[in-house]
């Protein structure tokens, strides 16, 4: 993989990039995002995309001080990052985290900041559909059975169901859906700013259930799309000492490993 350049390289050679990778704080610190992270960085250097990242300029988007009930501290995270992406005259954006996604695409333009913002497996299916993504090694995923989990600020917050799908389907893999899924699915329990905090009482963990539903359906790979939900997936996959049999990958890791990448 090829050095990737921060926002401040580019601009002072007078470059500007085609999109803004926004890594989002689970891709940038929690390592088992980290190498979502880089498979997103692969995908976009296959495809002969102008890209850069923020680097240390990046902040959080403040979605967890929204959730949390903190409008004030989510405010002030906003408006340094709209400073930050208006003076780079920032006008696209990719993520790998739906939370990221929906703040800056359906929250920030109230406070002035306005880009086109995408989602990694929306950034996919345009590769797909324009034929610069292929399946080159596909045959790695042959015989497998793949359960696709929707988060929930993927799916029901911003209706993006088919793109995550379509990057699975053109591999040699059987596709299964859970009982809960779309407009139907059930949260992995991370939302909301729960990750952050002690779970309440109750009889069952959400992930353990979540994952429940996974075993269910008999498949060897659940695909995940959110770094949130790659860490309660996997955490209800050794809750239930499933770790021989099912195997948690992002779309993104999918898609470079079917593409030999």
């Amino acid at each position: 993989m090829n050095p990737i350049q921060t926002m401040a390289e580019m601009a002072a050679k007078n470059q500007q990039p085609e999109i803004l990778f926004w890594v989002g704080c689970a891709g940038s610190f929690d390592a088992r995002a980290q190498n979502i992270t880089r498979s997103i960085c692969k995908i976009l250097q296959h495809a002969g995309i102008s890209f850069a990242v923020l680097g240390e300029e990046e902040s959080c988007t403040g979605d967890p001080a929204k959730r949390a009930g903190n409008e004030f501290l989510f405010q002030m995270q906003a408006m340094m990052n709209i400073q930050v992406l208006d003076g780079y005259q920032i006008k696209k954006i990719v993520t790998g985290c739906p939370h990221c996604f929906n703040t800056i695409k359906n929250e920030y333009p109230n406070l002035g900041g306005n880009y086109e913002v995408l989602h990694h497996t929306q950034l996919i299916q345009q590769l797909i559909d324009s034929g610069k993504l292929r399946t080159e090694d596909g045959a790695s995923f042959t015989g497998k059975k793949i359960t696709y989990h929707d988060p929930c600020y993927l799916g029901r917050g911003n209706q993006v169901y088919e793109a995550p799908r379509k990057a699975l389907e053109i591999l040699d893999a059987e596709l299964v859906e859970m009982k809960r899924c779309k407009s139907n699915g059930l949260c992995c329990g991370a939302g909301g700013a729960q990750l952050f905090k002690e779970a309440e009482k109750g009889s069952k963990e959400i992930n353990t259930e979540r994952v429940e539903e996974a075993v269910a359906t008999k498949a060897n790979i659940v695909a995940a799309a959110c770094p949130f939900c790659m860490t309660m997936l996997n955490d209800g996959v050794k809750q239930l000492q499933k770790e021989q049999e099912i195997e948690v990958l992002d779309i993104a890791e999918i898609t470079v490993r079917a593409n030999g990448l």
